[in-house]
């Protein structure tokens, strides 16, 4: 009888190598076929980045978690790898979570993940044991450790879930390794727990690293602790999130704290608390630190409350963001398009000093797969403009809008014309700091828009359903404003 990881394969070496590239992005990973979710062991292995992600192959909806697997040299071209993982144990049968991964000094590459197996609870409900488990390979195929799993309810701290215990992030640093992981508290919140390992394979607990307090929604899942700029960040995705104005959105949501790791308590105080991402589809980060020093991260570009509304003659479902190089500025996290992307843009076109006020096209301003930045000033020194917008994905029945309000310090996103099956959520506003000019980056492919203003201080991600046909770009504006725009077609 094949193993559920040879047949996993299998349907990949079938389908794979039969797909329609016109259906997939051009430079956003996704599994091909099947469904993808939460991004995993994001690693530089033998000088290559990997990149693993939640995966049920056979079908757009989730199922079983398997781990997809491809890898890149530039963040740009990716190659699929056949399927890493697949729930085939006793302690992850229902089940192989996501986690994180790392090079070894003997060159092997180890894998940290969640394995579940279903149980009955004392009040009958059936729900996911959680435990954390290794498996080790060469960049390819990956055996589990024989002594599976590393981490389970023995592990934990007094008052914590074993069913909310998941998403183990590694790293190696002063001759230990550690590990965080997302947890549900005894107050029944989130909570992000440390670990620390001398040989891999025995861990004991160090610290709670932070407490939600049931201040940032339940559960706190995918967590991601690093230095960077002289801060610890520590990014985590949050479920059941409350909205607090406009900085965070309701249901499952993202928060980065930015502040010191205390050498000796383990614990994370606070300087900084703010969204990741301040679009509709975005969760679930994974950062790595590449060979030159950048700080990377990636992102499932999707959201549970819209998982249901998908394009029915896709063969998947599911994509992540494009990968961001992450700074910290003035007690802010900045992110924007790794820096490669600059070697495939082709066909600049620029304009300088435009003044807008109706509608208006500028000649070789379209298209769909784009990185476009369009800097907006004022048009009247003693009057700010209402608004500005700019519509993309555009034709005679559809489009994206992007506008800028000055009087409360907001951009709206409105998605509504954007192909969408069903009525879900398709707008969203959020705040911007005011600056004399307003700097607007948008990263279009074939389902998606990344916007990215004021140089990464905010970000927001979107996925798209319009057609492909529609490409047409306008701006207009309520008043007077002026603009510049530069725009690079992008050829993979």
């Amino acid at each position: 009888m094949k193993s559920k990881l040879q047949k996993a394969r299998d349907f990949e070496n079938h389908y794979l190598t039969h797909l329609n590239l016109e259906d997939q992005p051009l430079f956003h990973v996704t599994g091909g076929v099947g469904w993808i979710n939460d991004p995993n062991g994001f690693s530089l292995y033998q000088g290559e980045y990997h990149l693993f992600f939640q995966y049920y192959p056979y079908d757009v909806k989730w199922g079983p978690m398997h781990w997809g697997h491809v890898k890149t040299t530039d963040f740009i071209h990716w190659d699929r790898l056949p399927c890493a993982l697949a729930p085939d144990e006793a302690y992850d049968k229902d089940g192989c979570f996501s986690g994180g991964a790392l090079e070894l000094p003997d060159g092997r590459h180890l894998l940290m993940y969640t394995g579940v197996r279903n149980v009955r609870r004392a009040n009958g409900a059936v729900d996911g044991y959680q435990t954390q488990c290794l498996a080790i390979g060469d960049g390819i195929d990956y055996q589990k450790y024989e002594s599976n799993p590393i981490l389970s309810a023995d592990d934990l701290p007094e008052g914590s879930s074993v069913f909310d215990f998941r998403d183990p992030k590694i790293w190696y640093e002063d001759g230990k390794y550690y590990a965080v992981v997302g947890n549900r508290s005894s107050d029944n919140s989130g909570a992000i727990l440390l670990y620390e390992s001398e040989d891999i394979f025995h861990w004991h607990f160090v610290s709670v690293v932070a407490n939600c307090h049931n201040q940032f929604g339940k559960m706190w899942e995918c967590p991601d602790l690093f230095l960077l700029d002289g801060k610890s960040v520590l990014l985590i995705s949050p479920q059941e999130m409350t909205s607090m104005g406009l900085e965070f959105h309701p249901g499952n949501s993202t928060l980065c704290i930015i502040g010191d790791l205390d050498p000796e308590e383990k614990h994370l105080t606070r300087d900084n608390t703010q969204a990741i991402d301040y679009g509709t589809d975005f969760y679930a980060t994974q950062t790595v630190q590449t060979m030159d020093g950048r700080r990377v991260m990636i992102a499932w570009m999707q959201s549970w409350e819209s998982s249901g509304s998908k394009l029915k003659d896709l063969p998947f479902f599911g994509q992540m963001t494009f990968p961001r190089e992450l700074r910290v500025r003035n007690g802010r996290l900045f992110q924007n398009p790794v820096r490669e992307l600059e070697h495939y843009r082709s066909t600049k076109i620029s304009y300088q000093n435009v003044m807008i006020s109706d509608e208006t096209n500028l000649q070789g301003i379209s298209g769909r797969f784009i990185d476009m930045t369009v800097t907006v000033r004022p048009g009247n020194r003693n009057q700010m403009y209402r608004y500005f917008r700019i519509q993309v994905a555009k034709d005679g029945e559809r489009a994206t809008v992007i506008r800028h309000k000055p009087e409360n310090n907001t951009i709206r996103v409105d998605r509504s014309r954007s192909g969408f099956p069903h009525d879900i959520t398709n707008t969203r506003d959020f705040p911007i700091n005011a600056y004399e000019e307003l700097k607007i980056r948008l990263i279009m492919d074939r389902y998606s828009l990344e916007i990215f203003v004021n140089d990464g201080e905010q970000a927001a991600s979107f996925v798209l359903y319009t057609p492909i046909t529609a490409d047409s770009i306008s701006f207009s504006c309520d008043g007077a404003a002026i603009i510049d725009v530069e725009k690079y077609d992008l050829l993979i």
